[in-house]
């Protein structure tokens, strides 16, 4: 039976995904409304070869919605997510508004599917980093419990929307043109840049978005107890996050045992093979659905440790397809 289905954020760059991803996978719409701010309120946006026109989101705007799918930001979510669950819809968001409210389960469905029974309205999708980590590290976790983690993300900038990628090519432009560059987005020029400052610094030196990928990875494993440190950078890739993920494991486990439990994990393709230059890329990983990995060694530095290089589309796997895979559980 069909669905009715609302998109919170629709015109965004997430939320142009979702609309693409329910189409891509024949999700059952039977009603498809597409909400955000008055700004794009009156245009259309095309939904299995139908205009659809935005509607601007209000308090009224989930009467006899099933499902509504979030990608408007954490200040929105947080005003218009309990008022959609009060209406009668499970709300699917992809802000950081719920995602450490102990009575929200916070979901990655080839990690932990069954928290989503626990909803009472409102289900959370992780952080774009935190996914395409798990998703990697879960069919490791379970040949043996995971004590440390230290990771380093190269972001792409669409992960701060679609103004961010123009800027960049925008930037790049400029650059090869030599022509002024405008900084608008990010607190430097990003084209021929790197920037190791994502969201706000925080009191202990780190940014949220590296006390996300903590603190969320600790939820969605239910493993308090695991030790991680993040270090997140913005790089001129407009689409795909690259994460460089270094483990230590409770048993020792050889490269092969890892190699082949990532070649059966769902949402993983296995691309490791170095001597015929085969390794995950946001060149080739980009507008997929799985999570890249390779590069996969045993860590010089410790003794249970492995080394492990992945590679995600952080709209979709990161966000959308993520939404979408939560919706088609529900």
């Amino acid at each position: 039976m069909g669905k009715r289905v609302a998109v919170v954020g629709a015109s965004g760059a997430v939320g142009v995904e979702m609309l693409k991803t329910l189409e891509k996978r024949n999700f059952p719409v039977d009603e498809i409304r597409l909400l955000a701010s008055s700004r794009s309120a009156g245009k259309t946006m095309q939904f299995k070869g139908t205009d659809v026109k935005i509607e601007e989101l209000t308090k009224d705007s989930f009467k006899n919605i099933d499902i509504a799918l979030f990608s408007a930001g954490g200040s929105i979510s947080k005003e218009f997510c309990p008022i959609a669950a009060e209406k009668g819809a499970v709300v699917v968001d992809n802000s950081s508004a719920f995602r450490m409210d102990d009575s929200v389960p916070l979901v990655v469905p080839e990690v932990n599917p069954e928290d989503i029974k626990k909803h009472k309205g409102i289900i959370a999708n992780p952080n774009c980093s935190t996914i395409i980590m798990v998703v990697a590290l879960n069919p490791i976790y379970k040949l043996s419990k995971i004590k440390r983690i230290v990771v380093s993300t190269y972001q792409a900038v669409s992960g701060a929307g679609a103004a961010a990628m123009e800027e960049c090519i925008e930037q790049t432009k400029s650059v090869l043109n030599g022509t002024p560059v405008a900084v608008d987005k990010f607190a430097y020029q990003i084209a021929f840049n790197l920037i190791p400052h994502i969201d706000v610094f925080t009191d202990n030196g780190y940014t949220k978005e590296e006390m996300k990928m903590v603190k969320e990875t600790m939820k969605i494993l239910h493993d308090p107890a695991i030790r991680i440190s993040a270090t997140t950078i913005r790089v001129p890739v407009l689409r795909s996050h690259s994460e460089s993920i270094m483990i230590e494991t409770e048993k020792k486990l050889s490269v092969n045992e890892i190699r082949n439990a990532l070649k059966n994990a769902p949402g993983v393709v296995l691309q490791d093979d170095p001597s015929n230059k085969i390794y995950p890329m946001p060149l080739y990983t980009s507008e997929k659905y799985d999570v890249a990995v390779g590069r996969i060694r045993e860590d010089l530095s410790s003794d249970n440790g492995i080394c492990l290089w992945a590679v995600g589309d952080q709209l979709l796997k990161g966000a959308a397809l993520n939404a979408v895979q939560i919706a088609e559980l529900l």
